[in-house]
């Protein structure tokens, strides 16, 4: 297992690292959390991609509909309703906040992808034990899992991807300059099954 700590290096949003990553998966992708669907346009086209939503809206669908070798999954991360050993690579961003047992879902992450396999993550975390950040995201997490899907800012989320089963995990904690970034400090990277 590898981690990486906090790095300096250039600061990625989750549409750049989605257009970074994405394009380079091939075979089997579950799309865990597909939300509206937007991977759907940055995913090669030769790729099955399986948009895994437990409440998919008329978005997803239609990302659905339009894309050959596609298929919507009604169900939670929690119970993916795949074979074992069957997915090539995992995408998982902005989800694992809002799941409601992260390891659960890693646990199905880890059962559905083959040997070799891949989780690619992008995933907001708490910040620092005993930080102002930590105490705002105390104070502000009943809001945001009211209003905002579910996400609980709160969670460490880097140790519950360390201890979920994976062989090999690349894990950074880019450094983001100003309130939001100490507010909502993020995580990305690749764990392989």
């Amino acid at each position: 297992m590898s981690v990486v700590g906090p790095s300096s290096s250039a600061m990625l949003g989750r549409e750049q690292w989605q257009r970074r990553v994405l394009l380079a998966l091939s075979g089997t992708i579950l799309d865990m959390g597909a939300g509206n669907g937007t991977a759907a346009s940055m995913l090669h086209p030769a790729v099955h991609w399986l948009a895994l939503e437990p409440a998919p809206g008329r978005r997803l669908a239609a990302a659905v509909n339009s894309r050959p070798r596609s298929q919507l999954l009604t169900a939670p991360a929690e119970r993916i309703p795949v074979e074992d050993a069957s997915v090539d690579a995992v995408i998982c961003s902005t989800v694992l906040c809002s799941v409601s047992d992260p390891e659960l879902a890693l646990t199905e992450t880890v059962r559905v992808l083959r040997p070799g396999g891949v989780l690619v993550f992008y995933e907001h975390v708490a910040a620092a034990p005993g930080s102002t950040a930590r105490r705002i995201q105390r104070f502000a997490s009943p809001i945001t899992r009211l209003l905002d899907h579910g996400c609980d800012p709160c969670r460490d989320t880097a140790d519950t991807i360390n201890h979920a089963g994976f062989s090999h995990v690349h894990l950074e904690a880019p450094h983001v300059d100003g309130v939001l970034g100490r507010l909502t400090p993020f995580i990305h990277g690749h764990a392989e099954r």
